[in-house]
């Protein structure tokens, strides 16, 4: 499996590669055997799958230590931009944000390791998307930063007057003011 480091320590892009015919395509979109070879060792326990439409934002979520979680996230169906920000103390990028389009026709994914805010907006039509967790959701040690937090300058590729986000995720503190017990 194809794992391409980003300037985020453990941050990795994964682009499969992919067979195409006149009768579709097939790829792997998880190999343990092939994860571990390319130095991914990562136990996942569960799958989370979620379907949103045009302007929804989602985020910047994330768990507390002891059930902090890491995350391999693709888009199955639509486009979305996946967008993540290093909460870990004494990372070269602390308070920094990464963003990518994932989306069915690129295939591409994102491994997310744990001390990274997660979130996402959808840029087309409906997307669904997919991901893999290494350990369950705690509610008790849900956390999570604001997607629109000016010291970010995250760009959402979403106009204001379309953006569409739930008011547990507008209530999230700033960056600056969130929870975090991430040590790099």
């Amino acid at each position: 499996m194809p794992f391409i480091q980003t300037d985020f320590p453990g941050l990795l892009i994964f682009e499969p590669v992919v067979y195409e015919d006149s009768r579709g395509y097939f790829f792997e979109s998880y190999n343990n055997k092939t994860c571990k070879e390319s130095g991914v060792d990562t136990l996942f326990i569960q799958d989370n799958q979620a379907k949103s439409s045009y302007g929804v934002i989602r985020g910047m979520h994330y768990q507390l230590n002891p059930d902090a979680q890491t995350k391999f996230i693709r888009a199955l169906s639509g486009i979305i931009l996946d967008v993540v920000i290093d909460l870990r103390k004494g990372s070269p990028t602390f308070g920094k944000h990464f963003s990518i389009e994932l989306s069915a026709e690129n295939k591409k994914q994102l491994y997310i390791p744990k001390g990274f805010a997660h979130g996402y907006s959808v840029l087309s039509e409906t997307a669904e998307v997919f991901y893999k967790c290494d350990a369950f959701y705690n509610k008790n040690l849900e956390a999570g930063v604001q997607f629109y937090d000016p010291s970010l300058q995250i760009d959402w590729k979403i106009p204001e007057d379309k953006q569409i986000i739930s008011d547990k995720d507008k209530l999230h503190p700033t960056f600056e003011n969130c929870i975090n017990n991430f040590i790099f």
